[in-house]
């Protein structure tokens, strides 16, 4: 008797969670054309396209015509970048030796 009374629960439950997921997907139905964008968006195609003739500076964001902007990255190509002091280069370098160090040795502490 017991068991008849064990699988009519194993029946209902399989039933509801049926029944459960079945609403679930039929709520969902409605949720994917929402996903679609408005059709008022531009297509990403359509804009990959257009010639870009404003630009910004790198330096400091100002709005640069496209000659400007040539002649600033001439510039920068040109002007080799400021040299570290050797004393900071040095540093770096043992501050990097350091840390690979104790990733090998965790137990020395300097």
């Amino acid at each position: 008797m017991g068991r008849v009374k064990a699988g009519k629960a194993v029946k209902i439950f399989g039933l509801i969670v049926i029944i459960a997921t079945f609403i679930v997907v039929s709520g969902d139905w409605g949720a994917i054309v929402i996903a679609l964008p408005p059709p008022e968006d531009t297509p990403e195609e359509i804009l990959r396209t257009e010639i870009i003739i404003e630009a910004r500076s790198p330096i400091d964001g100002k709005f640069l015509t496209a000659a400007e902007y040539i002649q600033l990255q001439a510039q920068l190509q040109e002007v080799p970048p400021p040299k570290l002091d050797p004393k900071i280069r040095d540093q770096i370098f043992l501050l990097r030796l350091r840390k690979t160090l104790l990733q090998f040795f965790p137990f020395l502490n300097f």
